[in-house]
Protein backbone atom coordinates (compact mmCIF):
# COMPACT_ATOMS: atom_id res chain seq x y z
CA UNK A 1 0.00 0.00 0.00
CA UNK A 2 2.82 2.37 0.88
CA UNK A 3 4.50 1.61 -2.40
CA UNK A 4 1.31 2.47 -4.29
CA UNK A 5 0.93 5.80 -2.45
CA UNK A 6 4.61 6.56 -3.10
CA UNK A 7 4.23 5.83 -6.85
CA UNK A 8 1.11 8.03 -7.07
CA UNK A 9 2.92 10.79 -5.16
CA UNK A 10 5.94 10.64 -7.52
CA UNK A 11 3.65 10.56 -10.55
CA UNK A 12 1.80 13.68 -9.31
CA UNK A 13 5.05 15.57 -8.75
CA UNK A 14 6.38 14.77 -12.19
CA UNK A 15 3.10 15.45 -13.97
CA UNK A 16 2.96 19.08 -12.77
CA UNK A 17 4.55 20.13 -16.04
CA UNK A 18 1.33 19.19 -17.74
CA UNK A 19 -0.58 21.76 -15.72
CA UNK A 20 0.17 25.28 -16.89
CA UNK A 21 -0.78 28.20 -14.72
CA UNK A 22 0.46 30.70 -17.29
CA UNK A 23 -1.80 32.43 -19.78
CA UNK A 24 -2.66 30.36 -22.79
CA UNK A 25 0.07 30.99 -25.38
CA UNK A 26 -2.42 30.84 -28.23
CA UNK A 27 -4.61 33.57 -26.77
CA UNK A 28 -4.47 36.79 -28.78
CA UNK A 29 -3.36 39.97 -27.09
CA UNK A 30 -6.01 42.66 -26.93
CA UNK A 31 -4.85 45.97 -28.36
CA UNK A 32 -5.33 48.52 -25.59
CA UNK A 33 -3.24 51.29 -27.13
CA UNK A 34 -5.07 54.49 -27.92
CA UNK A 35 -4.23 56.30 -31.14
CA UNK A 36 -3.63 59.86 -29.92
CA UNK A 37 -3.03 61.27 -33.40
CA UNK A 38 -6.66 61.06 -34.38
CA UNK A 39 -9.91 61.81 -32.64
CA UNK A 40 -13.38 60.36 -33.00
CA UNK A 41 -15.02 63.79 -33.24
CA UNK A 42 -13.04 66.88 -34.29
CA UNK A 43 -13.35 70.19 -32.43
CA UNK A 44 -16.45 72.07 -33.43
CA UNK A 45 -18.43 75.27 -33.12
CA UNK A 46 -22.12 75.18 -32.22
CA UNK A 47 -23.01 76.13 -35.82
CA UNK A 48 -21.28 72.90 -36.97
CA UNK A 49 -22.96 70.62 -34.42
CA UNK A 50 -25.75 69.47 -36.72
CA UNK A 51 -23.23 68.04 -39.22
CA UNK A 52 -22.65 64.31 -38.78
CA UNK A 53 -19.94 63.57 -41.37
CA UNK A 54 -16.46 63.94 -39.82
CA UNK A 55 -14.89 65.54 -42.92
CA UNK A 56 -17.74 68.02 -43.38
CA UNK A 57 -17.62 68.89 -39.67
CA UNK A 58 -13.85 69.48 -39.87
CA UNK A 59 -14.37 71.66 -42.95
CA UNK A 60 -17.09 73.65 -41.17
CA UNK A 61 -14.77 74.17 -38.18
CA UNK A 62 -11.90 75.28 -40.41
CA UNK A 63 -14.06 77.76 -42.34
CA UNK A 64 -15.68 79.15 -39.20
CA UNK A 65 -12.41 79.66 -37.31
CA UNK A 66 -10.82 81.35 -40.36
CA UNK A 67 -13.82 83.64 -40.77
CA UNK A 68 -14.06 84.55 -37.08
CA UNK A 69 -10.36 85.32 -36.63
CA UNK A 70 -10.18 87.26 -39.92
CA UNK A 71 -13.21 89.33 -38.92
CA UNK A 72 -11.76 90.04 -35.50
CA UNK A 73 -8.34 91.02 -36.87
CA UNK A 74 -9.88 93.28 -39.50
CA UNK A 75 -11.72 95.21 -36.76
CA UNK A 76 -8.47 95.93 -34.93
CA UNK A 77 -6.43 98.93 -35.99
CA UNK A 78 -3.04 97.90 -37.30
CA UNK A 79 -0.65 100.58 -38.55
CA UNK A 80 2.31 99.75 -40.80
CA UNK A 81 5.05 101.85 -42.36
CA UNK A 82 5.42 99.64 -45.44
CA UNK A 83 2.94 97.43 -47.24
CA UNK A 84 2.75 93.92 -45.82
CA UNK A 85 1.75 90.78 -47.70
CA UNK A 86 2.74 87.73 -45.67
CA UNK A 87 1.31 84.58 -44.17
CA UNK A 88 1.79 83.80 -40.50
CA UNK A 89 1.30 80.38 -38.92
CA UNK A 90 -0.70 80.24 -35.71
CA UNK A 91 -0.98 77.11 -33.57
CA UNK A 92 -4.12 77.06 -31.44
CA UNK A 93 -4.63 74.56 -28.61
CA UNK A 94 -8.25 73.61 -27.99
CA UNK A 95 -8.30 72.23 -24.48
CA UNK A 96 -10.59 69.51 -23.18
CA UNK A 97 -12.48 72.17 -21.16
CA UNK A 98 -13.43 73.97 -24.44
CA UNK A 99 -10.92 76.82 -24.05
CA UNK A 100 -8.82 77.95 -27.00
CA UNK A 101 -5.36 79.36 -26.38
CA UNK A 102 -2.54 80.53 -28.63
CA UNK A 103 0.37 78.09 -28.44
CA UNK A 104 2.70 79.68 -30.95
CA UNK A 105 2.90 82.21 -33.74
CA UNK A 106 5.45 82.01 -36.55
CA UNK A 107 6.08 85.18 -38.51
CA UNK A 108 8.99 86.73 -40.34
CA UNK A 109 11.25 89.20 -38.56
CA UNK A 110 10.15 91.92 -40.97
CA UNK A 111 6.50 91.42 -40.04
CA UNK A 112 7.32 91.34 -36.32
CA UNK A 113 9.16 94.68 -36.68
CA UNK A 114 6.26 96.19 -38.63
CA UNK A 115 3.59 94.87 -36.23
CA UNK A 116 5.29 94.20 -32.87
CA UNK A 117 1.98 93.50 -31.11
CA UNK A 118 0.71 90.96 -33.68
CA UNK A 119 0.79 88.17 -31.07
CA UNK A 120 -1.47 90.14 -28.70
CA UNK A 121 -3.86 90.95 -31.53
CA UNK A 122 -4.12 87.28 -32.53
CA UNK A 123 -4.59 86.26 -28.87
CA UNK A 124 -7.42 88.77 -28.58
CA UNK A 125 -9.03 87.35 -31.73
CA UNK A 126 -8.81 83.83 -30.30
CA UNK A 127 -10.40 84.96 -27.04
CA UNK A 128 -13.29 86.49 -28.99
CA UNK A 129 -14.08 83.22 -30.79
CA UNK A 130 -17.54 81.78 -30.20
CA UNK A 131 -17.73 78.76 -27.91
CA UNK A 132 -15.61 75.89 -29.21
CA UNK A 133 -16.52 72.31 -28.38
CA UNK A 134 -13.43 70.16 -27.73
CA UNK A 135 -12.53 67.15 -29.82
CA UNK A 136 -13.56 63.79 -28.37
CA UNK A 137 -11.89 60.40 -28.27
CA UNK A 138 -14.08 57.49 -27.16
CA UNK A 139 -16.64 59.98 -25.91
CA UNK A 140 -14.18 61.84 -23.68
CA UNK A 141 -13.18 65.48 -24.44
CA UNK A 142 -9.48 65.71 -25.33
CA UNK A 143 -7.02 68.51 -26.01
CA UNK A 144 -6.15 69.05 -29.66
CA UNK A 145 -4.05 71.43 -31.73
CA UNK A 146 -5.06 73.31 -34.83
CA UNK A 147 -2.58 75.03 -37.13
CA UNK A 148 -4.04 78.06 -38.83
CA UNK A 149 -2.32 80.00 -41.62
CA UNK A 150 -3.34 83.66 -41.61
CA UNK A 151 -2.66 85.90 -44.59
CA UNK A 152 -1.72 89.44 -43.54
CA UNK A 153 -2.24 92.05 -46.29
CA UNK A 154 -1.89 95.66 -45.18
CA UNK A 155 -1.25 98.84 -47.09
CA UNK A 156 0.56 101.80 -45.54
Amino acid sequence: MRVLVFIIFVFCLTSCDYFSFKRNKNQEKINTEVDTTSVDTPPSFEVCNSIIDKEEKTDCFRKTIHKEISTSLSKQSIQVKKSVNETIEVVIVIQADNKAILKSLKASDILLKQIPDIKEKVEKSIQELPKILAATKRGIPVTSEYTLPIKIQLEN
